[in-house]
């Protein structure tokens, strides 16, 4: 399974660098190539730190949200969508004799 693993590693590799259109390989190629496997501690760190952020972020959008629905209310009433309440009635047909 090992060797099947760093075959598909290496597989993907040369995928990569047949991309280049030059005849030789450059150290920058072949470091750009293998970045994904060589780095992957340092990938998953950021993963988890954009996570955290976009939490953050979430967070204060919820609290945003509330702030606005407490402090923009403009009648200390229940609130009723009159738009709904207009095209119910607006539904009902008359009765005919």
């Amino acid at each position: 399974e090992m060797n099947k693993f760093l075959g598909d590693v290496l597989k993907n590799v040369c995928k990569q660098l047949n991309d280049y259109p030059y005849t030789t390989i450059e150290y920058e190629m072949l470091k750009e190539s293998t970045y994904p496997y060589t780095n992957i501690e340092r990938i998953n760190q950021e993963k988890e730190r954009i996570l955290l952020h976009l939490e953050a972020i979430k967070a204060d959008c919820n609290a945003l949200a509330m702030d606005v629905q407490k402090t923009l209310k403009l009648k200390d009433v229940v609130e009723e969508d009159t738009f709904t309440s207009f095209s119910a009635s607006l539904d009902e047909e008359p009765e005919e004799e």
